[in-house]
């Protein structure tokens, strides 16, 4: 459809994937969807987007293109449809919004206060409505990345060297938190792996988490996490000494077989008697399976199921997921520019969030968000999922402004 205007190749944006950028270039000026939303090169990139799909509209209903221009214009339509649909619903909350300013500025005698307090109540309803729709279109223009709906293999680590006691307790309150966001989403959370500490800690841990957009909300939970308390017993309790410690979490993608594919000459399989909590059968059977990938000598073990066949068959899967992380980790770093960025769960060493419990704070790093009541927080229900979803919002943002800054200098460079 060149001579039509319409053929292009793919846009940074079509091809782009999100990056969050954890250095100290943290942009102040996009701290949330309305505002980016008011930027001038939005404004101009969404008003061509409009501009573009009223052309294809019109051109749809021609009688001189052929089958091949109808289903390419078919295809771009329904892509920008939703967004040309969200702007001019944005567009008419704003001059709803402006009327009723005019509206309320002449509003000021003690008949008109009944009215006046309708009129701000509406103005409060439409910005709410604003907000909405701009988290919606910014969702549309920043593509979805391949696994977002994909199944997560989620494990948890307590730090070796830091901490001892206090991190092993925060790892177990960790998972928890993980455990009941999952029910708090309606995903379903099963246990691979548990390996208790004797202080009533955890080591280690991971779980399979099914369900809708899974790896979507999770993505950004992998990393360092930082616990700041004094402990409940010993002599720091009794001095209110500050502990810091440390624990690390690991979200990947769960790749379906045909993904990763596992030559069995490859792995050597142990199997060994269960450790902890798990019923009579522990220590009593050897239920528990080792596999070892030989080629990249990548571990992994279950011991959670009675049955040794279901435990190999967890553990397969867990070694999928970990061989899938090596291919990605791979293809990213020749594919990422030459900021250091982290992509979902790549890299593990950054100190992401902190979890102050002698200020009741817990901050996100990343984006520079505090959040009060950690109790809240690590119950893994609607205070998680207002951090989670910050933490989404954040990575649209900058995924349109990156996708922005690139196009001005393209047009820069044309110039």
């Amino acid at each position: 459809l060149h001579n039509r205007g319409f053929w292009r190749p793919k846009s940074l944006l079509d091809t782009a994937r999100f990056t969050l950028s954890f250095n100290s270039r943290h942009r102040k000026k996009h701290q949330d969807s309305r505002a980016l939303w008011k930027h001038e090169a939005v404004q101009k990139y969404l008003e061509t987007l409009s501009k573009e799909y009223q052309q294809v509209s019109h051109l749809l209903n021609a009688d001189s293109i052929n089958d091949f221009e109808q289903r390419t214009l078919r295809r771009r339509c329904a892509d920008l449809s939703p967004i040309a649909a969200a702007f001019q619903e944005i567009k008419e909350a704003e001059r709803e919004i402006q009327e009723l300013e005019a509206m309320c500025r002449e509003l000021d005698s003690r008949d008109e206060k009944q009215l006046l307090e309708l009129a701000l109540e509406e103005k409060e309803t439409l910005d709410k409505k604003i907000n909405m729709l701009c988290r919606k279109l910014f969702q549309l223009l920043v593509p979805k990345e391949k696994y977002d709906g994909s199944h997560v293999i989620l494990e948890v680590t307590a730090g070796r060297t830091t901490g001892g006691d206090i991190c092993q307790q925060f790892t177990k309150e960790m998972f928890e938190m993980y455990q009941n966001y999952a029910d708090y989403k309606c995903w379903t959370f099963d246990i691979v792996n548990y390996m208790p500490a004797e202080i009533g800690g955890l080591h280690h841990a991971a779980a399979h988490i099914s369900g809708d957009d899974v790896y979507r909300h999770l993505k950004y939970e992998g990393g360092t996490h930082r616990v700041q308390r004094i402990p409940e017993t010993g002599l720091s309790s009794r001095m209110q000494r500050i502990h810091t410690g440390t624990m690390s979490v690991i979200v990947l993608p769960q790749p379906e077989e045909v993904d990763v594919k596992v030559d069995p000459k490859d792995l050597r399989i142990d199997t060994f008697r269960a450790k902890g909590a798990g019923g009579q059968h522990v220590n009593k059977t050897d239920s528990a399976v080792r596999i070892v990938h030989l080629p990249t000598g990548l571990a992994v073990e279950c011991q959670q199921e009675r049955s040794q066949q279901m435990n190999k068959e967890i553990a397969l899967r867990t070694l999928r997921a970990k061989l899938y992380q090596q291919i990605t980790e791979k293809q990213l770093s020749q594919e990422q520019s030459a900021r250091k960025l982290q992509l979902g769960t790549r890299a593990q060493s950054e100190r992401i969030r902190t979890y102050n419990f002698t200020q009741d704070r817990v901050t996100d790093h990343r984006i520079s968000y505090d959040a009060r009541n950690i109790k809240d927080i690590l119950s893994g229900k609607e205070a998680l999922d207002k951090l989670i979803n910050r933490l989404l919002e954040f990575a649209e943002i900058e995924a349109v402004t990156e996708y922005l800054e690139n196009l001005q200098a393209l047009e820069g460079g044309d110039c």
